[in-house]
């Protein structure tokens, strides 16, 4: 499975849980850590791990297994599939973390091209 399609299992499972501000960012050439980073954000503590769990459940059913996950019981999951790495954030964690400022040299993907509607509140 490739990027492209890891990428869109995830952000279509992402939508689906009704994750909210789901944002795609290319980081590959900035970094050798992944290719990829999925940000989104739970309403809660239990939205934000049946988030990454649906993730994960959506992937393994295409034969892709994250390499790691951290912070299952924590406001802040990290699914990491070598060339995509998922973060599922609650509302608080993602504004203080802010990601999207500490990667602002990344470019955006739209996920309109990965989900094909454009409806991920």
């Amino acid at each position: 499975m490739n990027t492209k399609e890891i990428l869109t299992a995830a952000v279509k499972a992402l939508d689906e849980k009704k994750a909210m501000d789901i944002k795609v960012m290319e980081i590959g050439d900035l970094t050798i850590v992944a290719e990829d980073f999925v940000i989104a954000t739970g309403t809660s503590t239990t939205h934000v791990k049946a988030l990454a769990d649906e993730v994960e459940y959506a992937l393994s059913q295409k034969g892709i297994e994250p390499d790691h996950i951290e912070g299952k019981s924590t406001g802040w999951i990290v699914l990491d599939y070598e060339t995509v790495v998922v973060h599922v954030f609650l509302g608080e964690s993602r504004e203080y973390y802010n990601l999207e400022r500490l990667w602002t040299d990344a470019k955006e993907i739209d996920i309109k091209d990965l989900i094909g509607n454009g409806e991920n509140e």
